[in-house]
């Protein structure tokens, strides 16, 4: 199997198959294709199948233009129709993996995804999970549900690995095809084979660990790290504000030890698919082995306060002119999670706008890259401009992200008070409407 996989790999006779089309599934599926293998994505919805069989594009960090190319060649297509699993020699699983109502684990979409693939799992294809997840999911859930479902053996009849998604939305430099790759394999030929065809269509580098787990843990720490130093920059923006002193400044004097010192930023809080989440994985697996991890935990209390406290501080300076929250017009400008994207995934600005309008705040908001959002099943539609009479109409103007194609000399022109968690309005001269977080 190991030899046979590797000379198809070097002809580029792999079928490719990537189950999940969303932010991680369809430029991975760009990028198998443009390597040269066929490549299949599978779905559920066909609103996405059918858009990628057209060549459109729905996902802001794929080239366009090149989706078009590849379907228009047939190197890529898409279905709905999971018995051409059985015709993939390479299955990457990229589907989603939320909270539930009570914040735990959701592997709802990984078990199903998996009884799908085994039902079609052929002899001699790699597997390979690529969805966030706790430690233990590849080996203790995705193998025994691949071994019953198709009959076959892990190790002697297919290839198995964890290999976490690093995406990025709207990171400039760092995309799919050229950010390093982790893989975490069952077994030392799994580990080969499935290196060398992500080595195939990949430029960014390919670092292999010992074991799945091993895999699963580092993409854990990789976000957990960064929610418990944004957790502190929160803690120390809100101190700040108490004592008076401008935390943005602070940072960037910090930043100027040129070591032992990383920036990170305060908000309203942590948004899209990943940093929020993750840590209640771990937290969620740990109680396993009778463990706590305090210091998490505490950091996700502060991040997922962030939204109240900013309300609170919204409530504040609307006081100082004599008016009530309940029934102030308050505009939102941005609701994607973070700046220069659509992506609206766990967006803080969205948990931000539902306190305000839990106590009486009428909202509107504006987000030059998201027309409208959906929220608990309901449709929230932003508005078609910033205009100066939006901004002069509302009560307060709060920056929730920092867009770069915002006029915010604009904004502080013609909003009678700002409200800036993301520090955007920094080359902004005249401040004395602006409040900062």
């Amino acid at each position: 199997m190991k030899e046979q996989l590797l000379k198809k790999i070097s002809d580029k006779s792999i079928t490719a198959g990537v189950v999940g089309l969303g932010y991680v599934g369809l430029p991975l599926a760009v990028e198998i294709a443009k390597a040269g293998f066929k490549t299949i994505g599978f779905d559920l919805l066909d609103d996405k199948v059918n858009k990628i069989n057209r060549g459109e594009n729905y996902i802001s960090d794929v080239d366009g233009a090149a989706l078009r190319a590849l379907t228009d060649n047939g190197r890529l297509e898409a279905t709905t129709d999971f018995r051409r699993i059985s015709e993939m020699d390479f299955i990457a699983i990229c589907v989603p993996t939320p909270l539930d109502s009570h914040q735990q684990p959701d592997l709802s979409y990984i078990e199903h995804s998996s009884i799908q693939i085994a039902e079609h799992l052929k002899k001699d294809t790699m597997v390979v999970l690529e969805s966030t997840t706790f430690p233990g999911t590849t080996s203790d859930i995705v193998r025994p549900i691949l071994e019953k479902g198709s009959g076959l053996m892990c190790g002697k009849d297919f290839y198995l690995a964890f290999s976490p998604e690093r995406v990025d939305p709207g990171n400039a430099h760092y995309k799919t095809g050229n950010t390093p790759k982790v893989v975490g394999a069952i077994g030392q030929d799994a580990e080969n084979v499935i290196k060398a065809m992500y080595e195939s269509f990949l430029e960014g580098g390919v670092y292999p660990v010992s074991s799945p787990a091993i895999a699963e843990m580092e993409k854990i720490l990789e976000n957990t790290y960064r929610n418990i130093n944004i957790g502190l920059i929160n803690e120390m923006a809100m101190l700040c504000d108490r004592m008076k002193i401008n935390i943005w400044e602070v940072i960037d004097a910090a930043r100027t030890k040129p070591y032992g010192f990383q920036a990170f930023y305060p908000g309203p809080g942590l948004g899209g698919h990943c940093i929020p989440l993750d840590p209640y994985y771990l937290s969620w697996k740990v109680r396993e082995y009778a463990f706590h991890t305090s210091m998490i935990e505490t950091s996700m209390m502060i991040n997922d306060r962030m939204p109240e406290y900013c309300v609170q501080r919204i409530a504040n300076i609307l006081n100082e002119f004599s008016k009530s929250l309940k029934g102030s017009t308050v505009l939102v400008l941005g609701v994607a999670y973070k700046a220069d994207i659509d992506d609206c995934r766990e967006s803080p600005a969205i948990r931000v706008i539902n306190v305000l309008r839990k106590k009486g705040a009428i909202v509107r908001f504006f987000d030059p890259h998201v027309k409208f959002y959906t929220d608990k099943g309901l449709i929230y539609n932003g508005e078609p401009a910033l205009t100066p009479e939006l901004l002069s109409e509302a009560d307060i103007t709060v920056i929730t992200t920092a867009h770069s194609c915002i006029d915010y000399n604009m904004v502080q022109q013609y909003a009678r008070f700002v409200f800036d968690t993301r520090n955007a309005t920094r080359g902004v001269r005249k401040r004395d409407n602006i409040e900062l977080l």
